[in-house]
């Protein structure tokens, strides 16, 4: 059977209302009227245009389909995706056997409809709705009686249009599906795939080679019950929408549906199907619950425990979760208290359900019994659009929604859902918890009473230029929240590093040096060791304890433990083996290795990690001292935030703060925390912007001089947008040709990130947006801060004071916050 989602997948998200003005010109190919590279044809009714084509950063030449009349977000359709042209040589024209083809200049066919049967009279015609097709006529019929050869909805790119239709057939199990681009400068086929699975209860899945990235939960004759936007925004599945808009599978796997505003004339995202890590497939394991509100996201349905706990501390929930009690199963089951007690549901609301779902009846009063009376049943559902449903085996892809969703009832054993209901008991329940709750509420004032004078001690030992007492600092360790953290012995660490032996020394900070090390289960890890002697390093390590134990990204570094005896102090992390960004950017002989591809990917992670502590994690954290090597690789080049010794926790109505200690890197600091301690989120954003520079250049924007002026990397960046010539800033070692539209935009968010005021820099996830390409005008800078100066010396600390220039280069100031 071939499953058919005609035209009603798109009208899920959309109806076209858009009003277009009509253009002149033909809209047909035939072996005559061809397109010659640049040329183009416009549908009749001016809708789209079809042509020649170079995506942003790359040369190549393609041809495709796109809106007319309206800036370009993306290329609809592309026809020669696996083949580009290399020049501006190129045709589309109906060849001598009826085809309709592309060719090079050299007349090497790069691309055809490869319609099997010759024939003569055939033309190609772009119609209104976006569709190529390619038709046979004879001299004597009229046009509505052509023979249609082929037509480009059914041989579909990244995009989805209002009248195309994804199908599946089932019995040979062909598709017609969505396939990404590689990259937003390579239209080649990507690693993923959008497509319809109607073999039970018809799904749209998202694909990342053979491994399922997302879902859209049940099709229930009017929504995908998987995606809760659609509860509130549409109806009847048909978007209220007056704008022009379409569904795009990104090269990142994301399916979103631009949009065109014509109020503000520019493209927006009006629907992702990623809007956390909720929405990737499987987030959370076997019979674990997603919710992106609560931190972590992950948690294990009533009646279940982690399947692995240390796993699951960690933060890697792919294991999952499993029952604590078996089922009973129409209490047949014996060798338990709960002998003879049925099994029962537990129920879960507004909840996407899980993926294998088999339908069983259309009746609702049907579900429960049918359910309870196969042993095999582990869940079951009701939806009034698709009927009763039940699921066996593991339940994955679970997730709570805020709205929307379906009811999911889960079976679980007699005893996980008994509910002690006696008076008494409630009674001494609820004395019991009060009890708690008081005692809670006492410790914790005291601990923050007691935290607080331990701040402003060291404070005023570290005003005065004393050192904090060890003893001090071991007393507020052992308050730390280590939650699920490995404390290891001093001996332990010794031995995984050869008793600290410099062999084995990465590195050194203000706190004091960092070992290799190897664990005796073959585990490579990284030791930060707090030196005795450092003043610098004691209040930053225990500012790291209580930030980075509360936080779990992927772009972010991981701490597996701590060490605490005597006056050892010590924090284990995860071994990165790359060290450092700074390790290869700024290395003349590594830097040749870190294409724009892979830098491009760096930038990107780096804006997820802070995406994540300004805005995603349950704490909002500012990290306050962001540069080169404070950002880790791994062994993929994929970048981890590390040393979060002087980061700062926001409450949830904080915008800003103040402080009198100025920390942090000069060069990285933003104008408004270096001289008067303010800082923010755009305190973090001053700083990515510098960063964003010095990736696109290779080169530091401290320690640099230009042609003996006074400018730093940022006064030499706006020096050359001011002249119109910023990709003379681009990395040598690297070729830019290919991307010369993307260097540019990236250069242009730095700018704009690095403004002298904090209100005209935009946030990170607008950062994110600007990089992807998702805003696709971008504003023009303002001056930046510190342009007209040079910083002469690189340092971590801001303890020492540091020497710039003025206009005349006399005046020299010292930066210090007040």
């Amino acid at each position: 059977m071939i499953f058919l989602a005609k035209a009603r997948f798109l009208s899920l998200f959309l109806v076209f209302h858009y009003v277009v003005e009509f253009c002149i010109g033909g809209d047909v190919i035939t072996a005559s009227e061809y397109i010659q590279d640049p040329g183009s044809i416009t549908s009749s009714g001016g809708l789209y245009r079809m042509g020649f084509f170079s995506p942003n950063g790359s040369a190549n030449r393609y041809v495709g389909i796109w809106y007319n009349n309206v800036p370009r977000y993306s290329v609809l359709w592309v026809a020669n995706r696996k083949n580009p042209i290399l020049d501006s040589s190129g045709v589309m024209t109906i060849s001598g056997d009826g085809n309709l083809v592309v060719m090079n200049g050299k007349r090497e066919l790069v691309w055809s409809s490869n319609v099997s049967n010759s024939v003569t009279n055939a033309k190609a015609q772009l119609l209104d709705s976006g569709n190529l097709v390619l038709l046979k006529q004879s001299s004597n019929s009229s046009a509505n009686d052509a023979e249609n050869l082929w037509e480009s909805f059914q041989h579909m790119t990244d995009s989805f249009l209002e009248k195309m239709k994804l199908s599946t057939n089932s019995r040979t199990n062909e598709k017609q599906a969505l396939t990404s681009w590689k990259s937003p400068s390579d239209p080649s086929i990507g690693s993923f795939s959008a497509s319809l699975d109607p073999r039970n209860i018809p799904e749209l899945f998202i694909w990342n080679g053979s491994s399922l990235y997302w879902r859209s939960g049940p099709w229930n004759g009017n929504i995908f019950t998987g995606v809760p936007e659609m509860q509130s925004v549409y109806s009847n599945g048909f978007a209220e929408a007056s704008y022009m808009s379409y569904l795009l599978l990104k090269s990142n796997g994301d399916l979103v549906q631009p949009y065109w505003d014509q109020s503000s004339s520019s493209w927006g995202i009006v629907w992702s199907s990623r809007l956390s890590d909720c929405d990737v497939y499987g987030q959370c394991g076997p019979f674990g619950i997603c919710n992106a509100k609560k931190s972590p996201i992950c948690s294990c349905l009533k009646g279940f425990e982690p399947k692995n706990f240390e796993e699951w501390s960690r933060g890697n929930w792919s294991s999952g979760c499993i029952r604590k009690s078996l089922l009973q199963c129409n209490g047949t089951t014996n060798g338990s208290s709960t002998a003879g007690k049925k099994d029962g549901f537990l129920k879960l609301e507004i909840m996407k359900v899980p993926s294998s779902g088999i339908f069983f009846s259309t009746l609702e009063e049907d579900c429960p019994g049918n359910c309870s009376m196969n042993c095999s049943c582990v869940a079951y559902a009701y939806d009034s659009g698709v009927g009763c449903v039940f699921w066996i085996g593991e339940l994955i892809d679970l997730q709570k929604f805020s709205i929307g969703g379906t009811t999911l009832y889960v079976r679980l054993a007699h005893s996980e859902l008994e509910k002690k209901g006696h008076l008494r008991e409630i009674i001494a329940t609820t004395v019991i918890i009060g009890t708690l709750v008081v005692i809670i509420i006492i410790w914790f004032a005291r601990r923050k009473a007691k935290k607080q004078a331990v701040k402003q001690s060291m404070e005023k030992h570290l005003s005065s230029g004393e050192a904090p007492s060890v003893v001090m600092l071991g007393e507020n360790l052992s308050r730390v929240e280590f939650q699920e953290f490995v404390k290891y012995k001093i001996e332990e660490l010794a031995a995984a590093t050869g008793n600290f032996c410099e062999a084995n020394k990465l590195g050194r900070g203000g706190f004091g040096p960092v070992y290799k090390g190897r664990l005796p289960n073959g585990q490579e890890i990284a030791i930060k060791r707090l030196s005795r002697a450092s003043g610098q390093g004691q209040q930053e390590f225990m500012n790291e304890m209580e930030v980075i134990c509360k936080v779990q990204h992927r772009n972010l570094v991981r701490l597996l433990g701590c060490c605490a005896e005597g006056d050892e102090k010590m924090l284990i992390y995860e071994f990165m083996p790359n060290k450092s960004l700074d390790t290869f950017i700024f290395d003349p002989l590594k830097q040749v290795h870190l294409d724009w591809r892979t830098r491009f990917n760096i930038v990107d992670g780096i804006c997820r990690g802070l995406l994540y502590l300004h805005r995603d994690s349950r704490l909002r954290i500012i990290h306050r001292d962001l540069k080169a090597s404070n950002i880790l690789l791994d062994k993929e080049l994929n970048p981890k935030i590390s040393d979060f010794g002087m980061a700062r926790i926001f409450g949830g109505n904080e915008n800003q703060a103040n402080t009198r200690r100025v920390v942090g890197t000069y060069g990285y600091m933003a104008p408004e925390y270096a001289m008067e301690g303010r800082f923010s989120e755009k305190s973090d954003v001053f700083s990515f912007g510098i960063l964003l520079l010095e990736i696109v250049s290779g080169r530091r924007n401290t320690s640099f001089h230009y042609e003996d002026q006074c400018l730093s990397l940022l006064g030499l960046a706006w020096k050359l947008w001011n002249e119109e010539d910023v990709l003379a800033l681009v990395d040598p070692t690297m070729p830019a040709t290919p991307f010369e539209v993307q260097l540019s935009r990236c250069i242009n968010v730095g700018l704009l990130c690095t403004q002298e005021r904090a209100k005209d820099r935009p946030s990170i996830s607008t950062v994110i947006s600007m990089i992807n390409s998702e805003i696709v005008d971008l504003p023009r800078p303002k001056q930046p801060a510190f342009t007209a100066r040079k910083i002469t010396q690189d340092t971590d600390s801001s303890g020492q004071s540091q020497k710039t220039c003025s206009a005349n280069d006399v005046t020299l100031t010292v930066l210090q916050g007040r």
